[in-house]
Formats: C-alpha cells, structure tokens, sequence
C-alpha cells in the first residue's frame, strides 16, 4: 500500500439520516442515499432508499416482504444536517401480484416490464443532454428479510417459479435489474412526487444474470467512431459477456450504444474495465457512482470492493480516460483503503458485514462531498479536498503500483 499520507476524508460523528420508528416504509432500515445540486442554488437534494416490514403484501407461509423505497430529502449547509420528507415514498413500487399487471408505461409512451415493480433501491443521480436521470436497482418482487437470509424468492408469488408467465428470467429468479429514470427536479422538490419520475427503460439484461451498479457517464463518448452513451455495470455472472471471463469474480464492465433502449439489448457492445487487483478487492469490484471530470478528458470513478464478510467493503478511485477506439480505460488506481467501516454508527446495524457504500459524490468549492450507506442501515455523509484526492490517485499507474 501507500507510503504517502492518504487524503484526509471527514465523517460526521454520527450519521445523517436513521431509520424512523412509525413510518412503515422507512422504520427499518434508511441507506444508500444519492445527492444532486441545484444549480443557482446552495441547496442540496437526496434520494433516500428505505424500508420496513409490510404485512399487507405478505403470502401464507413466507417471510414479511420489505419493499424498497425512495425517500427525499434536502440540505441547505452543505451536507452536515438534511430535512426528509417521511409523509411518503417519493417513488414506490407498485407491488402488483399478477403477471398481466406488472407494466408501466415509459416515456415513449409504450407499455414495458416494470422491473420497479417490487423493490427500488441504490439511487444514483447524474445530469445526460441537460436532462436529470436516476437509475436504481430493481426487483420485480419485494425481498424478505434479506440480512438474515438473502434469497430473492423467499417472498414471490408461486406463479413465478412456473413456466409461461411470459417474464423470463428477472421474474423466475427475482433478479436484480437497473431501471433508468428521467427526474423532474422541480417536481420533486415540489413534493409532486406522482409526477416527478418518469420511466425510460431498463439497462441491464436479465437474461444475463443479476446486476447491480449500473449508471452512465454524465455525457456520451466518441467509440470506434460514433458518438455512444457510456454504462458502467457489474454483472454478477461475468461469463455471460464472454467465456473468458468464466472465472472471473463480479467486475466493472463498460457498455455502450448508440441509443439508451439498446443497452439492455445485443445491440450494446461491453468490454471489461477493472477486475480485482488488491487482497481487500477479492470477492468482488463496482462502480459506485457517477464519474466526475477531472479536467480534459481525464474521470473520476469512484469504486467499491469487497474482500469477505469479516473485512467488508471499501471505498476507493481511479482515473479513467479515451483509450483506443475512444474506449474508457483505466489509467491510474488507487490501492488503498480510503473509506471503510471505522465509527461505531458505521458498524452497529442489522447488516453485519463492515459496510460503507457510497451511491453520490459532486464537487463545491473545491470539496468533494460524499453521501453513503453505513452497515445497511443508515446514511452518512463524508468530505474530501478533490485535488488533493486526485493528486494522490496520480501517483499510481492503472494496476495501482507506485510511479
């Protein structure tokens, strides 16, 4: 690891936003949150996702379901204290029981697969074309318990596990399945929540496996020639985007198209973009956020890795920029640990694992503030000096070994 002082990141001495006793869709667990700015303005806008238990969806025999819900919130101090919204979800699935209801209309105005449809969960915001848009990770049904017992059926209908229901693979298996959002940030802060989502398509195949940590650059790159929307994604079955990666634990893939509604598609092209490379990177590497230029063509990539269920999850960066054929490539890699599990809050939940999981970063005044997840339980907001963060990145080359 480093021989040099790391970058100083600041954390609060306890978290931001906690779960909230008599609120059904949020007295369990509250994480993950994204931010936004609002240009003009000092204020600061959340996505929050939540949970509790909902006995009214629940089926004879199954554990409680917990759907996942949006909450919103904002902050006029930069991040050190939020005020959220816990009247009511700002975005809901709509926890349909049969197949013939499970459809939302899109923004092109057709009728589509609402993968959203049980659980909505991992906000990331990010500015494409001068339009916002949100992604999150879906699931068609909602999870159970899934700190004690993580399987994705335990609470779907039984209709699910037999063939000709007509939803493939996302539906047999409760997979994972990033939904893209256009948001209207007007709306939303307006509380006109109905009205302040709209959905645009899906971005993650499922027939492919689960996948989660799924975004796009915040504008489009020329590849081999024409201009292409960028994603970043983290198949959990790498195989199913080339036999040589067969072995390979879940890692960063890049995707890119000429159109959003192909990336889901085999209209898209992926390639891979980082695989574990340190002890603390074993199980599994992802995107964590939307990247954030540097200057020229040079990004910003925050990262997550998690080694084991004892060790956890870390939070570290690279440096990505055009390779050959316009390609994003990684340049230079950080090899240490900068955020992880450190304060009591951050390790005290339901989820044992040592847990820090960032879903937001944006830069003001030459800070890069940071919103994220701490031991699936609660939301915690963290500071960094961006150029001095940078800097330290620089002293690595793309595997992470000192220049």
């Amino acid at each position: 690891m480093s021989s040099s002082p790391l970058p100083a990141i600041r954390t609060l001495d306890h978290p931001v936003l906690t779960p909230q006793p008599g609120v059904p869709w949020a007295d369990t667990m509250l994480l993950n949150p994204a931010i936004i700015d609002e240009p003009g303005s000092a204020r600061l806008h959340m996505l929050f996702r939540a949970t509790g238990p909902w006995p009214q969806a629940q089926r004879p025999g199954r554990p409680l379901p917990y759907p996942i819900f949006l909450g919103y919130a904002f902050s006029d101090d930069g991040g050190q204290s939020w005020q959220a919204d816990f009247s009511r979800p700002c975005l809901a699935p709509r926890l349909a029981d049969q197949p013939a209801d499970i459809g939302r209309v899109n923004r092109d105005g057709r009728r589509v697969v609402d993968h959203a449809n049980g659980c909505i969960e991992d906000p990331r915001l990010f500015r494409l074309e001068g339009k916002l848009y949100l992604t999150t990770a879906c699931r068609m049904f909602a999870p159970g318990p899934y700190w004690e017992h993580d399987e994705p059926m335990q609470c779907a209908p039984d209709w699910a596990r037999q063939p000709g229901h007509g939803l493939g693979r996302a539906a047999a298996e409760n997979l994972t399945v990033t939904v893209l959002w256009e948001v209207d940030l007007a709306r939303l802060k307006a509380g006109q929540y109905d009205d302040a989502f709209t959905y645009v398509t899906h971005l993650s195949d499922p027939e492919r496996g689960d996948n989660r940590d799924v975004f796009l650059f915040p504008e489009k790159w020329v590849i081999d020639g024409v201009p292409s929307y960028v994603c970043l994604h983290r198949p959990f079955e790498p195989k199913a985007y080339g036999a040589e990666f067969a072995a390979l634990p879940p890692a960063i893939f890049v995707a890119v198209a000429e159109k959003l509604e192909d990336l889901p598609t085999a209209r898209a092209r992926h390639r891979l973009l980082a695989r574990s490379a340190f002890v603390w990177e074993g199980n599994r590497v992802g995107a964590s956020w939307p990247p954030v230029r540097v200057d020229g063509d040079e990004w910003l990539l925050p990262y997550h890795a998690k080694q084991d269920a004892v060790v956890g999850y870390t939070q570290s960066f690279m440096l990505v920029r055009p390779g050959p054929a316009g390609w994003p490539e990684v340049v230079h890699r950080c090899p240490d640990r900068l955020m992880y599990a450190q304060r009591r809050w951050e390790l005290d939940g339901r989820f044992k694992t040592p847990c820090v999981f960032t879903c937001a970063g944006l830069v003001r005044d030459g800070e890069l503030i940071m919103s994220y997840g701490a031991a699936d339980t609660v939301a915690g907001v963290a500071w960094t000096n961006f150029a001095a963060l940078v800097q330290h990145i620089r002293r690595y080359d793309a595997q992470g070994r000192q220049l």
